[in-house]
């Protein structure tokens, strides 16, 4: 079973790797590790610019051996602010303290009247710790709703409605979300790249 190092410390994509990579087995990014470069204009430049950095870090102080890196970059975009948060999605309101309150500072952006649309972006990069990098991704189209609902998942998920749904990522069990979402459909693709099936 491969041992991949995840560079993040984010315990819900942790958390949700384990649950749709379970042929994987996780090394969480270290509390000691040097925060990672997301300087990138696109989800794919930061997911690759954050894997081959801890990659780079790993090799200089890892300490347990593992096979390659995974990093994630995603975000939320809303039609209505021109795509945004977009690849600032983890950085939106960096003054607000907790994502209860930038949901609610993301949702009053947006006009009563104005579009709703807008989609989850995933993208996966991947770096062995012998060989080339590279991409996958996955998005699921949905829409706002008016005010948060649910406690499930992490995130903007209790104001992301998946078409085809009346309920938010927040709302759905987890083994529903799992089917659809941006992040279980670039782990899909992952997992077809690295033949884990």
């Amino acid at each position: 079973m491969p041992k991949v190092l995840l560079a993040s410390r984010n315990a819900g994509k942790l958390r949700e790797f384990a649950e749709l990579l379970p042929d994987l087995r996780w090394v969480p990014w270290p509390a000691d590790a040097p925060e990672l470069p997301e300087t990138g204009a696109f989800f794919q430049d930061n997911a690759l610019q954050k894997a081959e950095a801890a990659r780079a870090w790993w090799r200089e102080h890892g300490t347990e051996p593992v096979d390659g890196v995974l990093a994630d970059d995603s975000g939320l975009c809303v039609d209505a602010l021109w795509g945004g948060p977009g690849v600032l999605s983890a950085r939106f309101a960096p003054d607000l303290p907790s994502y209860r309150e930038r949901n609610a500072r993301l949702l009053a952006m947006v006009p009563e009247d104005a579009d709703r649309a807008a989609r989850f972006v995933c993208v996966l990069a991947f770096a062995p710790m012998n060989g080339a990098s590279s991409a996958v991704g996955g998005s699921v189209e949905g829409s706002l709703a008016f005010a948060p609902r649910g406690d499930g998942g992490f995130g903007y998920d209790p104001i992301f409605i998946p078409v085809g749904f009346d309920r938010t990522f927040g709302e759905l069990p987890a083994e529903v979300k799992h089917t659809l979402s941006h992040r279980a459909r670039a782990c899909a693709a992952l997992k077809a790249r690295l033949d884990l099936s």
